[in-house]
């Protein structure tokens, strides 16, 4: 290891290390030089966010100041004496005293390769050279090598393993994953020494005049570690390996290697469609996976980049600049002087505080997993304190780490948070240079704000729309690590899933919303819902937040009345989990206590319960019931048999957006806990086809009929699905697109015909009675419908007049 021959050397040149191993590499026998290689190519700390002090470096995975640093920084040009000069950044000049500092320049292969040794037995120069024959036999790099871990570049010879007395963080060091810095290390010494790199440093590897070849023999550059181990069962198989912890901080390779950089990504995204014309230079990252499964544009295929790389796209001159949120020092310093009055006694600047309510109090994106053979699977992170309900849900067409997924679920809802206070205005031209996703400070009343611009509108003068920034939340933390250990899996049994045909039932819901809801104890702390038109590419359609509390019925349930109380009727349920309560007839009325029960075809009636009495453990009678809401009066049944499901429709329903072209289609489900992959053995299939009830009319009530010489003049009062709750109007709103009615006249469950209309009666006269019946009928069954343009009928209801 060469840094064990020169990390340590005194400065006053007392000794020529080289002349320690001139008589084996001088050897004829010896083909090449092999050394490690395991330099610090960085100087990083916790003071250089930005890198201002780093000669212009543009970030800490800059490949020119990486490269720069192959032949300067420490280890060439200068040395740390200590640790308390490292971290002021006291630099001590690497000299031997005679003009051939490179003697103890550990970094410096090419002056050793290209010059004479001598010997200085008692600190004097021999006037003898060794044996040495300068450029006389090519180096080998038999190891090359830095650990995958935030700074890793500042000591990329250390190793993190607990088991081991000699693991070691890199100089400042947060113990972060880091796979990009990793790979840039590598890449500034391949392209470094490369004459045929575009990134080849000129004299870097020059030409042998003895052998003919390079300094450094590139067919003999060995990077540290490629394991012969198959990924993923090393690492993750723990119970099989014992180094696999060691893997995810470690210079290992296998698993990382095919990963591209997101600058790259960009730019090839973009030249596939024949964009030429942007600078990807400010990007930073590393892509694993992205996964473009239909005909897309260009910004569909970035925005799932953006999301998950927090980076904004800004035309700046004649290109598209890329670069990441807070990733720049403030472009200005603004104080209310330097803003522009646009009317006599308004506002200089106006901020605007977001509602917490408006504010995600939770959020879980879905990717797919490297660690799991590219399975779905769901990461999250949610607040722990404030009153916000709210969840934000992304499918994200990438393939992550469980610990990378994590940390973007962490700093989305980090960002929703930080950009809550929203800054509005106004600049002078001289304020050109502005340019949105630039970040600068405001120094208001007291206040030092940093805002990123959002909008810019050049009337004149410049009116700026700014958020809220805090650019710490992207540098990010950890991560949370799923355990993954096969042999030592918890079976914790499948949870119990329900798919809800229901209408519309607060009106506020989308008319096309399927709804559905999950049980389980324990609970997981989330079961997502995932749906495909066949038996792969399933994606992420919901996930239920908390348990539903479901049961069964214990007592027959017979039809009841509708548009009233039924005092007369009760029924036991038994649950599975959760509990019910009593509420006050006002409660009930206004919506209190909703639940649905299945009837035996998988139709649910959706009725109210005033009281709920606990006769048994988990075991309540509920009474007072209001029956058939919401237009669900069609599930009622003569009887309904005992063992029918019951849900409570609480908060626990989780409502899915389909897609209107969706409705009726049988779609494969699987359903499990959010917070395992979706082959997971807990997870299971359903096929079920969403009927969209929330598109249908309601059935007309009131049927009426009147004699008149024989004609039949039949009546209606119709119903309608958004709202009708009011009332102060005097007649409910018209939910279709036009009012249209279809009346079926029966005998028996045979139809004889069909009327339509457009306001709510019809005459059926005494011919077409005698033409369908052969004389008029006595009575005469009637099914009337609303039809609607989206859905055809509606519920129908019948009558016998």
């Amino acid at each position: 290891d060469w840094s064990e021959y020169f990390g340590h050397q005194p400065a006053d040149g007392s000794h020529d290390v080289f002349f320690q191993l001139d008589p084996l590499w001088s050897s004829p026998a010896i083909d090449a030089i092999a050394i490690d290689c395991y330099w610090p190519l960085a100087d990083w700390r916790d003071g250089d966010a930005h890198l201002d002090r780093l000669a212009g470096a543009r970030s800490i995975y800059d490949l020119t100041y990486l490269k720069s640093n192959l032949f300067a920084g420490e280890g060439y040009d200068w040395f740390y004496a200590n640790a308390a000069d490292r971290d002021a950044q006291r630099r001590t000049p690497i000299t031997d005293g005679t003009g051939k500092p490179w003697l103890f320049r550990y970094k410096d292969i090419r002056s050793w390769w290209q010059n004479q040794h001598f010997d200085r037995p008692g600190g004097l120069e021999a006037t003898t050279p060794t044996s040495w024959v300068p450029q006389s036999k090519p180096i080998w790099f038999t190891e090359i090598g830095c650990p995958a871990v935030d700074r890793g570049a500042n000591q990329p010879n250390v190793f993190v393993d607990p088991k081991s007395s000699e693991s070691f963080l890199p100089y400042y060091s947060h113990g972060i994953r880091d796979d990009l810095m990793q790979r840039r290390y590598l890449q500034a010494i391949h392209e470094a020494f490369d004459p045929a790199h575009p990134g080849y440093v000129p004299g870097a590897n020059p030409a042998s005049t003895v052998y003919g070849g390079r300094m450094l023999d590139l067919q003999h550059v060995h990077v540290y570690a490629w394991d012969a181990r198959p990924f993923p069962a090393f690492p993750l198989d723990t119970t099989v390996w014992g180094d696999g912890q060691n893997w995810r901080l470690g210079h290992w390779i296998c698993g990382r290697f095919a990963g591209q950089p997101l600058s790259a990504v960009v730019k090839s995204l973009l030249e596939t469609y024949g964009f030429t014309q942007h600078d990807t230079s400010g990007l930073d990252g590393l892509v694993s996976g992205l996964v473009i499964d239909r005909v897309m544009a260009a910004r569909d295929a970035l925005s799932v980049l953006e999301h998950a790389h927090f980076f904004d796209a800004v035309e700046s001159g004649a290109v598209i600049r890329f670069r990441h949120r807070g990733s720049e020092l403030p472009a200005a310093t603004l104080d209310t002087d330097a803003l522009v009055e646009t009317r006599p006694g308004a506002d200089l600047l106006t901020l605007t505080r977001a509602q917490e309510t408006d504010l995600p109090g939770a959020a879980r994106i879905s990717y797919s997993s490297i660690e799991n053979d590219y399975r779905q699977a769901v990461a999250a992170s949610r607040r722990l304190i404030g009153a916000s309900g709210r969840l934000s849900i992304a499918e994200l067409g990438l393939v992550l780490s469980a610990e990378q997924a994590s940390r973007i679920a962490d700093a989305w809802l980090f960002e929703a948070w930080a950009a809550r206070e929203k800054a509005a205005f106004t600049l002078p031209p001289s304020r050109l240079a502005l340019e949105p996703s630039d970040t600068v400070r405001l120094l208001h009343a007291g206040r030092s704000d940093l805002v990123r611009i959002t909008g810019i509108g050049d009337h004149g003068d410049r009116q700026i729309e700014a958020l809220s920034i805090d650019p710490a939340i992207y540098a990010g933390g950890s991560g949370a690590l799923r355990p993954q250990d096969p042999g030592a899996r918890i079976a914790v049994g499948p949870a119990l899933g329900f798919f809800l045909d229901l209408p519309l039932l607060t009106g506020n819901e989308s008319p096309t919303a399927a709804y559905v809801a999950a049980a389980r104890l324990p609970w997981p702390g989330g079961v997502a819902f995932y749906r495909s038109p066949e038996t792969s590419g399933y994606t992420l359609a919901a996930v239920a937040p908390q348990p539903a509390t479901t049961g069964t019925t214990l007592d027959p349930l017979p039809a009841g009345p509708e548009g009233r109380i039924d005092r007369a009727t009760s029924i036991r349920i038994r649950l599975d989990q959760g509990k019910l309560a009593s509420i006050t007839p006002a409660a009930m009325l206004a919506g209190g206590n909703s639940a649905a029960v299945r009837n035996a075809v998988g139709d649910w009636e959706v009725f109210q319960f005033e009281t709920a009495t606990l006769v048994a453990p988990a075991t309540y009678q509920l009474g007072n019931l209001l029956r058939g809401q919401a237009g669900t009066e069609g599930a009622m049944t003569a009887s309904l048999p005992p063992g029918a499901r019951f849900v409570l429709l609480d908060q626990a329903i989780t409502t899915v957006d389909l897609p209107q072209n969706q409705i009726g289609l049988p779609l494969n489900w699987r359903y499990g806990p959010a917070n395992r992959d979706l082959g997971d053995d807990d997870y299971q299939t359903e096929t079920h086809a969403f009927a969209g009830l929330g598109l249908r009319p309601l059935s007309p009530v009131h049927i009426r009929s009147q004699r008149t010489t024989g004609d039949l003049a039949i009546s209606w009062t119709r119903r309608t699905r958004l709202g009708g709750d009011g009332w102060i109007a005097a007649d409910v709103p018209l939910a279709e697109d036009s009012e249209r009615y279809e009346v079926d006249i029966l005998s028996g469950s045979t139809i004889k015909r069909t009327f339509t209309a457009i306001i709510p009666t019809i005459t059926y006269t005494a011919a077409d009675q005698t033409a369908d019946f052969g004389t008029q009928p006595v009575t005469i069954t009637a099914r009337i419908y609303q039809i609607s343009a989206v859905a055809g009928r509606g519920s129908g209801r019948s009558a016998v007049l």
